[in-house]
């Protein structure tokens, strides 16, 4: 497999099945759902032969495609996966054909055109993952935004015009700093490849400004404290795919772009302002749990949960220099990561089936407030199973895959600091807190409200939605060790790389 181009087949397909929809219009929108479904299905099953097919000895690019692309640049189509990425990319393909389904019978509107939207998002959010070029991974990046902008813009709620113009300008405007940083990098190496932006000799000043640029567009996207306050009213606002796909993938992105950018080509700056990385990323977990606690919007509180648990990455990844300071040894500096990693994958499938199941309710009700809701066991017994479990997986209960990631990290964070793990393990209780708070009010108890007691339960689609998320995020939970193997070589490079100053030698 590794002479086929199978990294191009999964960017351009989904984005030529787009162009098909968006050309066959509203003439056939039955037909249009299901070359939908049966492109995102094909983008996913294509995708498995990076897992099989995956060298786990090597922490070498694997799959690598190199073209010629702008040669007046020195920049290259050049695409490749390792151990970060390649989860990434098939936790992306795996996901959009809930958002497909999700949207079967809600969407009412330019079906077509919601459904290419999609197909074509999932393209570009898989070459970011892939890139090797940085201009080619920027490119990605920034027209990636496209398509988000108009899935919220179009079908969206009713201040859908003030949640897409917030999303846009907070991402972009963070993104031009990347440029500028990705720019000098370019003037100074001759080359827009990452590989050889990794390999630089930079001073301390030119790291921490590079450093400080890739925050200001990285911290946005998972989204960091106090530049989360676009996530809630993006994700109130867009329809339940659109916040699927922000939850479960979008924020993905910062958290990658850490660890594919800051951290290998500044690790000097990433050492000498981890201690700020670390205090954003307590401070989302412990004081944005409280903000979650407060909320009366189902999809808000799901959204503050996931600002607080995407702490947990950032904060996994800063940690391995306080564990060395601490212990004096590099053992151990890789749980952090490792925990990172994880956390991220988990959070996306549970994140994604939090919202999928408040969608659920809301084809249903046509409400997202909590208060609308109460007794939905007694009408929806199937749902409100599988709608308890994920909150339970979202509270980071043992054997679900909230626990594996969050577990990881607190360890982490225990070999670094105890008050590092005091505040973390906080997430144990503050998350417990809102999600339990919000099963009791939804879920249990007497059926208070007339629309509740005539709604009906999940039908087949619904069913095997939600059954092959709650697998999911069991099988990660139960067997973490085949994400973690599929890890580990790229992790213990990216420590050795990190834990190698790059300052030029003292004349």
């Amino acid at each position: 497999m590794t002479d086929w181009p199978i990294l191009s087949v999964l960017i351009w397909l989904p984005i030529a099945v787009g162009a098909v929809l968006l050309a066959l219009g509203e003439r056939a929108v039955a037909a249009g759902r299901w070359i939908a479904l049966l492109g995102s299905l094909a983008t996913f099953a294509l995708s498995l032969p990076l897992w099989t097919g995956f060298d786990l000895t090597t922490a070498t690019m694997q799959f690598v495609e190199h073209r010629e692309w702008i040669n007046a640049f020195n920049a290259s189509y050049h695409l490749g996966v390792d151990g970060f990425a390649m989860p990434l990319v098939v936790l992306t393909t795996f996901i959009t054909p809930f958002v497909v389904l999700a949207g079967w019978t809600a969407i009412e509107n330019k079906q077509t055109q919601y459904y290419a939207a999609f197909l074509i998002l999932e393209g570009l959010m898989v070459g970011v993952f892939a890139a090797l070029d940085a201009l080619l991974f920027y490119v990605f990046w920034e027209a990636m935004l496209i398509p988000m902008f108009i899935i919220i813009g179009i079908w969206g709620g009713p201040r859908r015009v003030y949640a897409t113009i917030k999303f846009f300008l907070y991402t972009f405007l963070g993104s031009v700093f990347m440029l500028v940083a990705l720019i000098y990098m370019y003037l100074k190496s001759g080359s827009f490849e990452i590989a050889a932006f990794q390999g630089m000799t930079l001073t301390l000043d030119e790291q921490i400004l590079i450093f400080i640029a890739f925050l200001l567009a990285f911290a946005v996207k998972v989204p960091m404290w106090p530049v989360h306050t676009w996530l809630p009213d993006a994700h109130v606002e867009a329809p339940t795919g659109g916040s699927v796909i922000l939850a479960a993938i979008m924020l993905k992105m910062g958290g990658y772009g850490f660890l594919r950018f800051s951290l290998p080509i500044a690790p000097d700056a990433s050492r000498e302002l981890d201690w700020l990385m670390i205090s954003l990323s307590l401070i989302a977990v412990v004081y944005i749990g409280f903000v979650a606690l407060v909320q009366q919007d189902m999809k808000k509180l799901i959204a503050y949960s996931s600002i607080a648990h995407m702490g947990f990455v950032t904060l996994g990844s800063f940690l391995m220099w306080d564990i060395v300071r601490a212990t004096g040894s590099t053992q151990g500096a890789a749980m952090g990561l490792d925990g990172a990693m994880v956390q991220m994958i988990s959070h996306g499938l549970i994140s994604g089936a939090m919202f999928l199941g408040v969608g659920v309710m809301y084809d249903r009700v046509h409400s997202r407030e909590i208060s609308a809701y109460g007794g939905v066991v007694n009408k929806m017994p199937i749902f409100a199973a599988f709608f308890v479990l994920f909150s339970m997986a979202n509270s980071g209960l043992p054997a679900t895959s909230g626990f594996v990631g969050e577990f990881l990290v607190i360890l982490a964070a225990f070999r670094a600091d105890f008050w590092y793990a005091f505040l973390a393990a906080m997430t144990l209780i503050l998350g417990a807190a809102y999600t339990l708070w919000l099963v009791k009010r939804v879920i249990f108890g007497n059926v208070t409200n007339d629309h509740v007691a005539h709604v009906e339960d999940v039908n087949s689609r619904e069913f095997i939605m939600m059954a092959i998320l709650a697998v999911a995020v069991l099988a990660l939970g139960l067997w973490p060790a085949p994400l973690l193997e599929v890890m580990k070589p790229s992790v213990e490079h990216l420590v050795q790389h990190v834990m190698t100053s790059k300052l030029p030698l003292p004349l």
